[in-house]
């Protein structure tokens, strides 16, 4: 029934989907196989996309030709850039979608690409000879092969559902757990380990009282993720605040008894970031409220999303906390919270390429990595998806660097310091983030993404005008001058000093206290001149004028780091052989085998001292 594939991509969920349509889009026969193909790009948790530096990896995956930002504007129910108060490296989008509509976009884009066949089945085992990947084996005994295999199994392997000092078996609630991988995979060499995750109860909006809340509208004008001409969004679903009190906590304690993280019954690690709500109480005993965000599931339902409410303790416990929330006093629940426990390893067994060391041609993405939430999960299946396709076309990977985009900052940190529990993107996990700005995504990777053959040439040619209307207006602001008399009235109200010579524009966009938009209603002859300009070539504009210092000392640390990175690392160099290194850093280095000295000089463990002892035994 099946021929040869060239990729098969195990899992739907978002590495899955986005590993599935690059590997597919860019030549290679593909089979997606899920477990039930109704829910192919379910939103296993929040009704959400982007937030503090997610948003920026929405727009990389964008701008490389993945779907995971088109998807999520085709499907928002409701836009806010955070962090517009501070710097512009902070800006993330983030937008609240409909689950069902989200779901329905990813399939209905997956099922328009030629290349793409889909399977309903268990994967039980991977087919492995001489250390290299067959295909898999399915639940229903098929074999089906293929030159490269992507693991995307999120929190399926061997999944466990808590609620109380109840458990059973799952993968998601009210889907079965998948078996067979890990144990293959551990008698095969691998390392692996347990983590854990949750989610809150969802509950009836019709019985809640938002008179109580807060408003939390979408922006005035809202944007988007995708440099396509996606959609705009016209109208928005408002979400709502409120806060958890002492009431909720004493309610809520009373079941700690049986709370399986507290009674030792969870053995994984949660996500520090995101813990639960009867962790939050037990942490931080000096507060006596937390807040809780009620997010709409979308359009079309009622179903309520508690945000900051994830919780494992007993069904009834559950319910009678939240009928203690300002505005849940009349509450119906649709379903509880629950915390699940399932299997992962740790991603220091993966090469740059999400390629395994152990394994040739077999790939990971996603939760089975160590990551959670579905922006880490997608640009790793989307970075999977392209080197499974290189590798078995013998081509290079593509490696992005860390001064190139969040993907590369995330796969780099994943395999030099692996993680022991679930990893979360930061835009302080990042060195260069002023560079790896949301509003430049395009501008930093759609280049790659032609080169490789996953953006198209009109995304390209898209990009280059924007690029070029951006340079014109910035050349053109340097030219454009203003007399004293015409602009300081509008200086001192603005508490701006005062000019005494002609100034250009350019210049006066130098003082923090000054805009492009307020200069526009400055000066009127500029106000006409920028109606040429999109907003977000303003944007960007006036960013690299007043950031120009720091971009620039930002570029410069960047490239001597390239220095490193360039100096390549034998393949096989046998470490323990450099007796002048430290104990520990042979270790480290033996283990993770870094392919340059700079990805060795980010291995904890790896001093500047044991990298000069490199250089020099590499003939530096």
């Amino acid at each position: 029934m099946f021929n040869e594939y060239d990729v098969i991509v195990v899992g739907a969920g978002h590495a899955g989907n986005e590993a599935a349509a690059a590997a597919a889009k860019m030549g290679s026969k593909t089979l997606l196989i899920t477990m039930n193909m109704q829910v192919i790009g379910q939103m296993s948790c929040n009704p959400a996309m982007g937030g503090v530096a997610k948003g920026q990896i929405i727009r990389e995956i964008d701008a490389l030709g993945g779907l995971s930002g088109i998807i999520s504007d085709k499907s928002m129910i409701q836009f806010r850039m955070l962090n517009r108060s501070k710097g512009p490296a902070m800006w993330s989008p983030r937008c609240q979608n409909d689950r069902m509509q989200f779901a329905q976009e990813w399939r209905l884009a997956l099922e328009e690409i030629e290349n793409l066949d889909f399977w309903q089945d268990m994967v039980t085992n991977i087919l492995v000879d001489n250390g290299r990947v067959g295909g898999v084996r399915t639940g229903m005994g098929l074999e089906i092969k293929a030159k490269a295999v992507i693991l995307t199994s999120g929190t399926f392997l061997n999944g466990i559902i808590h609620i109380g000092d109840k458990n059973f078996r799952g993968g998601r609630s009210g889907e079965k757990a998948a078996f067979g991988i890990t144990e293959q995979l551990i008698q095969l060499g691998f390392e692996a380990g347990r983590m854990k995750t949750g989610t809150p109860p969802r509950v009836d909006g019709r019985s809640l009282d938002y008179s109580q809340m807060e408003e939390q509208a979408g922006d005035e004008n809202p944007g988007k993720f995708s440099f396509t001409n996606t959609p705009n969004l016209k109208e928005q679903r408002s979400c709502w605040v409120t806060y958890t009190n002492e009431e909720v906590h004493e309610t809520l304690k009373r079941g700690f008894d049986k709370s399986p993280m507290f009674q030792g019954r969870i053995k994984g690690l949660g996500p520090r970031y995101c813990p639960s709500i009867e962790d939050k109480i037990d942490r931080f005993a000096d507060r006596n409220r937390h807040q809780i965000f009620v997010e709409p599931e979308g359009w079309h339902t009622v179903e309520i999303y508690v945000n900051g409410f994830s919780t494992s303790l007993p069904d009834y416990i559950q319910y009678e906390a939240l009928k203690k929330i300002k505005g849940f006093e009349k509450v119906k629940m649709f379903r509880p919270g629950y915390a699940i426990e399932y299997d992962y390893f740790p991603p220091t067994q993966l090469k740059l390429s999400l390629e395994t060391k152990l394994v040739e041609n077999l790939f990971f993405a996603g939760q089975i990595n160590g990551t959670t939430g579905y922006e880490e999960a997608a640009c790793q299946g989307l970075m999977a998806g392209i080197n499974a396709h290189n590798k078995i076309n013998e081509k290079e990977s593509l490696i992005l660097k860390r001064s190139e985009a969040y993907i590369g900052v995330l796969i780099d940190d994943l395999i030099n310091k692996g993680t022991e529990e679930p990893y979360r993107m930061f835009t302080s996990r990042a060195e260069y983030r002023l560079l790896l700005r949301q509003d430049n995504a395009d501008i930093r990777l759609t280049k790659i993404g032609y080169d490789i053959g996953l953006a198209s040439k009109e995304r390209l040619e898209n990009v280059e005008v924007k690029a070029n209307k951006v340079d014109k207006l910035i050349n053109d602001l340097k030219q454009k001058k203003v007399k004293p008399d015409e602009i300081n009235s509008y200086l001192d109200e603005v508490s701006s000093a005062t000019i005494r010579e002609k100034s250009s524009f350019y210049n006066l966009l130098k003082r923090p206290e000054i805009s492009l938009p307020l200069l526009n209603d400055m000066n009127e002859d500029l106000g006409g001149y920028l109606n040429k300009y999109q907003k977000e070539e303003i944007e960007q504009a006036e960013i690299l004028i007043k950031y120009q210092d720091y971009l620039d000392k930002e570029r410069k640390n960047a490239e001597k780091m390239e220095e490193l990175e360039n100096l390549k690392i034998k393949q096989g160099f046998d470490y323990t052989t450099v007796k002048a290194l430290s104990t520990e850093a042979r270790e480290k280095l033996s283990k993770i085998k870094p392919e340059t000295l700079g990805q060795a000089n980010r291995i904890s463990g790896v001093s500047p001292a044991d990298i000069s002892i490199l250089m020099v035994y590499l003939g530096r």
